[in-house]
């Protein structure tokens, strides 16, 4: 496995431009997976935008504005189906909730970081089941198999976008 490139104290640095699109576009490219032509019996694709969108926050604080998960959210709104304005009101809660736990927490570990991955996968999968579906159908199964597949899938996810992140500097 070859090693990470570090820049040296005389290297130039690397155009910082690029260093701050590119969490927004690797979430918006997250979310244009939903659009992938897919033939499936149940829904089992996980919200692959909600997932770089945390891995993101969680890796890298200053990476995204605090204002993105409202125009992120905007954005997989209009791709995904879900109904408009869970995105963008999800998004931004799990944005809160991260925030809130690193207030209280002062060193973060990648368990914990999954755990809470979790946890803002589940609420927004969970906030779409109730709004989207209604109460007499029985997905609950189906949901818990997404829920499920996005917990196992944030490790890839995260490790993505760590690999993304490899050459740019905090803006």
């Amino acid at each position: 496995m070859r090693s990470p490139r570090r820049r040296g104290p005389f290297d130039e640095a690397p155009d910082s431009s690029i260093g701050r699109l590119l969490p927004a576009l690797s979430v918006m490219t997250g979310s244009c997976v939903t659009i992938w032509p897919t033939i499936a019996s149940f829904p089992f694709l996980p919200p692959v935008g909600l997932l770089m969108l945390l891995a993101w926050r969680l890796m890298r604080r200053e990476a995204l504005p605090v204002w993105a998960p409202l125009a992120l959210g905007l954005f997989d709104d209009l791709l995904s189906g879900q109904p408009f304005g869970l995105g963008i009101t999800t998004w931004t809660l799990c944005f809160f909730m991260i925030d809130l736990i690193d207030e209280r927490l002062v060193f973060r570990d990648f368990w914990q970081n999954w755990l809470i991955a979790a946890g803002g996968t589940a609420f927004y999968l969970i906030c779409g089941r109730l709004v989207a579906v209604p109460f007499g159908t029985h997905v609950d199964t189906v949901l818990l198999l997404q829920v499920l597949t996005s917990v196992l899938l944030f490790p890839v996810i995260s490790l993505l976008c760590a690999w993304l992140d490899r050459d740019y500097e905090p803006a």
